[in-house]
């Protein structure tokens, strides 16, 4: 696909086809990583957690020191199995 590098206010940009933004599995509004690999362009999505947060970004406000816990949800009501 050869595309055009344009001018918007004082920045330079690209567009990019609808159908290319789904391949790449990226949608309007998320955040891409953009960095230059051996004089190349790259932009990756970055990972996120249901569509909105980071996952590195939540484990972080996790605190050190805290330990999960088994909670009781009381008996089977349906045909679960334990």
């Amino acid at each position: 696909m050869l595309s055009r590098v344009q001018k918007w206010g004082n920045s330079q940009g690209l567009r990019f086809p609808k159908a290319l933004l789904r391949e790449a599995r990226i949608d309007v509004g998320d955040e891409v990583d953009v960095s230059v690999r051996g004089g190349r362009i790259v932009i990756q999505p970055i990972s996120k957690v249901r569509g909105r947060y980071k996952l590195r970004d939540l484990l972080s406000r996790i605190p050190a020191d805290s330990a999960a816990q088994e909670i009781d949800w009381g008996p089977p009501t349906g045909n679960e199995v334990w």
